[in-house]
């Protein structure tokens, strides 16, 4: 069967040229990148699925440049092939769902470690009006390892760690966050408007799905043993562990950012409240190292709750994130003029303590000095100069950020 002939590229995508507008109720989308032992018996399944639920539908098969034999084999099983020349998981994702003509969309694997038989399930989720139904492979949510489907640290590590952070941090309703088995409408899609081609494109997709409020369900389901012979699973464990980790934390800026320096702010705090009055435990006495260490806490616990705060306005105007009313409220309050005059009246304070040292230095001749006296001056004028300094850049930055852009 011939190719169809390009006539636009998107984002790495080539449009077949007699592609119309979605007029079917479902598209299975399935990524491949020299996938010829198993994309057969994929595409063949998820056919027969749309047949048995007497549906209109189609099987995308997004190739990601497969050099195997995938393209041809996909066409003869009656898949339509999107070409995808940007690399990646991902894009090859994204290029399949914009591509697809159905209202509701349902993605999987190549591997056949995916049973598409199963769509009827994720179909009649996305009838019953929910917009993101996430497939569940672990037993908490009542799905089914087969024997030798996923990797040790995968399934008892790896999958439930993650899976709990996302219930943690973004309140996703789901198990099984990495599940490749997925259905959601093609209007959540555009909604979502998501960014990464690799393999974080899974986690992107529930994690902002979550924030913006969709209606999201859960389905079990069965993973089965990956059938390619000829070639490893594309997943790398530690590689892509730490890329969705990283990702989670990207998109986390209260974990990130804000809780671990309210932390560190607060330790410092304490250190001051033990150092200045030179509290005494037993045998332990609070002093001016306690006042060096608690103001390196201050610091380092400053800057991140504005590093927080920068991250929160640059993802909402991006619209990476959705609106926050709170963010809002906060952008009023800390006006560029207030941030400047809050930032001066702090470094000037510090100034003045650090000027009250040098003036306690000339009345001993510019000689040694009782540093347990002169370092409780110095030390927190420095941390005052410092934090005024940070607070006056920052008010800048924000004010940066909130200009206008097309």
């Amino acid at each position: 069967m011939a190719r169809p002939t390009p006539i636009a590229v998107r984002t790495g995508l080539v449009l077949d040229a007699l592609t119309p507008e979605a007029t079917l109720e479902l598209s299975v989308v399935i990524p491949c990148l020299n996938e010829a032992d198993t994309i057969a018996v994929c595409v063949g399944k998820a056919l027969r699925a749309i047949e048995t639920m007497g549906i209109s539908g189609e099987v995308v098969v997004a190739d990601n440049g497969s050099t195997d034999g995938s393209i041809e084999i996909a066409e003869r099983e009656g898949a339509r092939v999107v070409h995808v020349a940007a690399k990646g998981y991902g894009s090859a994702l994204m290029g399949g769902i914009e591509s697809a003509r159905g209202r509701y969309v349902v993605m999987g694997d190549a591997d056949d470690s995916y049973d598409f038989n199963e769509l009827p399930k994720f179909v009649a989720k996305l009838r019953a009006g929910y917009e993101l139904v996430q497939g569940c492979r672990l037993p908490a949510g009542g799905g089914a390892v087969a024997t030798g489907a996923m990797p040790f640290l995968h399934r008892w590590w790896g999958n439930p760690m993650f899976s709990w952070m996302v219930r943690r941090w973004f309140r996703a309703p789901i198990h099984d966050v990495h599940c490749g088995m997925r259905g959601f409408t093609k209007e959540l899609y555009a909604r979502l408007d998501q960014r990464c081609t690799g393999m974080e494109f899974a986690s992107e997709q529930v994690i902002k799905a979550s924030i913006h409020g969709a209606r999201i369900a859960e389905v079990p389901i069965t993973l089965h043993r990956d059938g390619r012979t000829s070639h490893a699973p594309h997943l790398k464990t530690f590689r892509d562990g730490w890329r969705h980790f990283r990702f989670y934390l990207l998109f986390s800026p209260r974990w990130l950012f804000l809780l671990p320096g309210l932390v560190l702010g607060l330790l410092g705090v304490a250190g001051y409240a033990l150092a200045m009055p030179q509290t005494r435990i037993g045998t332990v006495t609070f002093d001016v190292n306690t006042l060096l260490f608690a103001s390196l806490a201050i610091i380092c616990g400053y800057q991140s709750v504005l590093f927080a705060l920068l991250t929160k306005f640059f993802a909402i105007g991006e619209g990476l994130l959705p609106y926050d009313a709170r963010i809002a409220r906060i952008g009023k309050i800390l006006t560029l003029e207030r941030g400047l005059v809050l930032g001066a009246v702090t470094a000037v304070a510090g100034l003045a303590m650090l000027v009250a040292t040098i003036l306690q230095w000339r009345a001993h001749g510019f000689g040694p000095m009782n540093y347990a006296t002169s370092l409780r001056l110095s030390i927190p004028g420095m941390t005052l100069t410092v934090l005024g300094f940070q607070t006056f850049l920052w008010s800048f930055f924000v004010s940066v950020l909130a200009l206008k852009r097309r």
